[in-house]
């Protein structure tokens, strides 16, 4: 299967008024694994579960973007000023780690979702071998539950939904953050 429409809702359960927990986006192939009044359980290319309104989907197989040679953090650039959404994957709204993992995936590389996801399948960079693209996480001492771009100088590029704060943005580390930050690594694109 795959969707049929440009934008629609992964949800946590089979209710409209649900958690939104991804997005599917055109053409993009899911796993139906079962059906409950208009209602798909699906997985996504990416392994991530979650419900949509059986009318967004379509007979075919779909497809991802192709292996190419663009830069993850360049094209993370495009969505500077998007509203912070959680669960989302546009312009129209994105989070932290699917500003990362949009990324990844529109030069065909495909990552997984949430942030202690990509953590778990980085490779970890000392501070020494530091470079501007490599990834920071954050949270509490057993999961992730933020990420960025390193930029390097002490700045970086990631989503926020803090106060006062609720977009794409590029800054100096905030304090809240570095006190949290748990690990630099970086996504292997060949």
């Amino acid at each position: 299967m795959r969707c049929r429409v440009e934008v629609a809702p992964v949800l946590r359960t089979p209710d409209p008024e649900a958690e939104q927990v991804t997005q599917l986006l055109l053409d993009e192939p899911v796993t139906v694994t079962s059906e409950h009044d208009g209602w798909a359980l699906i997985e996504t290319a990416y392994g991530y579960p979650g419900w949509v309104e059986h009318h967004v989907l379509d007979e075919g197989a779909g497809e991802l973007p192709q292996r190419s040679t663009g830069n993850p953090l360049e094209i993370a650039r495009a969505y500077v000023g998007t509203p912070y959404e959680w669960g989302g994957l546009t312009t129209r709204g994105i989070d932290c780690s699917g500003l990362v993992h949009i990324a990844y995936r529109q030069v065909g590389v495909l990552i997984p979702r949430d942030s202690w996801q990509q953590e778990d399948v980085g490779v970890p960079v000392n501070e020494a071998e530091l470079r501007s693209g490599n990834l920071v996480s954050y949270g509490s001492d057993s999961r992730a539950d933020h990420v960025a771009f390193w930029l390097g100088d002490g700045r970086i590029f990631h989503a926020t939904g803090r106060d006062g704060v609720r977009a794409v943005v590029e800054e100096f580390e905030p304090e809240f953050l570095a006190a949290r930050r748990r690990k630099f690594f970086r996504i292997p694109t060949n």
